[in-house]
């Protein structure tokens, strides 16, 4: 027996009955022959973090666009907080940790620059839309290995696909990631807020605080603790009626009061309109983008509007707003 086949007998041995386990996934859409160290599920996870589209999120905005400060979350540092917090869910509960950090990590690989700012004017402007969790599958399966994808497995994918508040995945490990990342990003965005003199803590409404907790900490534990006790040997992830709604209406609290106050988005529509110029620029010189996007026009894999957007979205911040530079703004005259 080898160390994988080791790993998977410990699975079916240990993990609950819920649980998904690494012989027993759905496959990839290209059959492999099977690693003699890590289970499927781990392949994956690795992948995903070796890939150039994780790589870029360290300069993605969170919530604070191209933020100065060094201790601001970026879409890397939120990813990493969600995948904490999901392994620490996923283990108390004996689910697999393998597969539920794999999707965390992959869930916004899709994200445009300039945060949910950027998503809104891409699903604007490109005619077939953009959402960052239909992007996310789009990376891994298209565009990542120069158009070859990573060929992750379907269990995977579709916790990337369904981590969004309005959709729900197939996998218990799925639905951890999908309530983990809203726990994570209400958490540190109201420290972020905070650091940012956006909001004080003494400002948050005591009818959550009250339940939450009134430090980030208290946060955490609260609602990481609320979602293993009500979870624990059920064939689903769930937290008790009263922690859910505060943690819902607190998250309203920050859609109105973070999320669109104009002191913390005051550039958002300037970045809106970058965009906007460089997906017209693109659109009439396509021939100037990196060649793997053109080979997927020439090779019929998409529209040309779905190959500019592919490029667009998955620029960093501050790429974005040096290829405007480059593009638009006129530089000195200097004998060489």
């Amino acid at each position: 027996m080898n160390i994988r086949e080791e790993r998977e007998a410990w699975e079916r041995a240990y993990l609950s009955p819920y649980a998904s386990r690494s012989s027993e996934t759905r496959g990839r859409d290209r059959e492999e022959q099977k690693c003699d160290i890590r289970p499927e599920y781990q392949r994956d996870r690795d992948r995903i973090l070796h890939s150039k589209a994780f790589r870029r999120m360290k300069h993605k905005t969170q919530v604070f666009l191209a933020p100065r400060g060094d201790h601001y979350r970026t879409r890397l540092t939120h990813t990493l907080e969600v995948s904490q917090t999901a392994r620490t869910i996923a283990r108390a509960l004996r689910l697999n940790e393998d597969l539920t950090e794999a999707i965390a990590l992959g869930h916004d690989l899709g994200h445009a620059p300039f945060g949910h700012a950027g998503e809104a004017v891409l699903n604007e402007i490109c005619p077939e839309g953009f959402k960052h969790y239909i992007q996310s599958v789009r990376v891994v399966e298209v565009l990542e290995k120069n158009g070859q994808g990573l060929n992750l497995t379907k269990e995977v994918r579709d916790g990337m696909m369904n981590h969004s508040t309005s959709r729900m995945p197939k996998t218990l490990e799925g639905k951890i990631v999908r309530l983990s990342d809203k726990i994570a990003y209400i958490n540190h965005d109201i420290d972020d807020a905070i650091r940012g003199r956006i909001i004080t803590e003494e400002e948050l409404p005591d009818r959550y605080t009250d339940v939450l907790g009134h430090d980030s900490k208290e946060r955490l534990n609260t609602l990481i603790h609320d979602v293993i006790d009500n979870s624990m040997d059920q064939p689903d992830i769930l937290m008790s009626s009263h922690v859910e709604e505060a943690m819902l209406g607190m998250r309203r609290y920050m859609f109105d009061h973070v999320y669109t106050n104009p002191k913390a988005k005051n550039q958002e529509t300037k970045a809106q309109n970058l965009l906007r110029e460089l997906y017209e620029y693109y659109m009439k010189y396509t021939e100037q983008m990196p060649e793997e996007y053109r080979r997927l026009i020439t090779d019929g894999r998409c529209s040309r509007e779905r190959a500019v957007c592919d490029y667009l979205s998955g620029m960093t911040d501050q790429y974005t707003i040096e290829t405007y530079e480059e593009l638009y703004i006129p530089k000195a005259w200097k004998i060489y």
